[in-house]
């Protein structure tokens, strides 16, 4: 198992825009922006993912990795473009509060960035006010980032996921309370809990 980390996140952003010279002329945004439309094309979600809009070059390419680990995936700004992050409003709130009601689960992307947003702890609070499906998705520095992740503060109350290779040796999420302890994303959704393995 392991922790997704900035340096394979980065190589995968990046090799978005080799596959066509073209791509060149865009920024990285602009890029995965328009390679992930594909996937928003649902009104209910697997993940909600709460993140700094400081990491996007990081978050798209995070997107289209659980895509193809067949989850939904929620980016405001990637699915609802007409919002605006800078600007706290009512409207922006209650989209975001209907987004996550047809969630079913949110992870939060974290980073240095999201320490420091103002809706990153808002969307937390708001989701775990109404649902228990709240996890930790840490990006790590290194190149090889283990499985053991001990969140700071307030972070630490919530189990985190990791990635690997499920029985059928499809890649999937898993949810740990501890580095032995932990449970596949999809059966947690359901309800399971982690629990401890040898």
């Amino acid at each position: 198992m392991s922790l997704f980390s900035f340096p394979e996140l980065k190589r995968k952003a990046d090799t978005l825009r080799i596959h066509d010279r073209s791509l060149f002329k865009k920024t990285a945004s602009q890029v995965l922006i328009e390679s992930v439309e594909s996937f928003s094309t649902s009104d209910s979600y697997d993940i909600f993912l709460s993140h700094s809009f400081k990491d996007a070059h990081f978050v798209l390419a995070l997107k289209m990795e659980l895509a193809g680990m067949g989850y939904s995936t929620y980016v405001d700004w990637v699915d609802d473009k007409q919002l605006d992050r800078s600007k706290v409003s009512k409207e922006t709130a209650s989209l975001l509060r209907k987004r996550m009601q047809t969630s079913k689960s949110l992870l939060l992307v974290s980073t240095e960035n999201a320490h420091l947003s103002k809706w990153v702890p808002w969307e937390l609070g708001y989701f775990d006010g109404f649902n228990d499906k709240v996890a930790i998705l840490p990006l790590i520095e290194s190149e090889f980032p283990g499985d053991s992740y001990y969140g700071q503060e307030y972070l630490s109350l919530y189990p985190y996921v990791t990635k690997a290779n499920d029985s059928s040796g499809k890649e999937k999420l898993w949810v740990h309370d501890k580095a032995t302890w932990y449970v596949i994303f999809d059966a947690w959704l359901k309800g399971s809990k982690p629990y401890k393995r040898d």
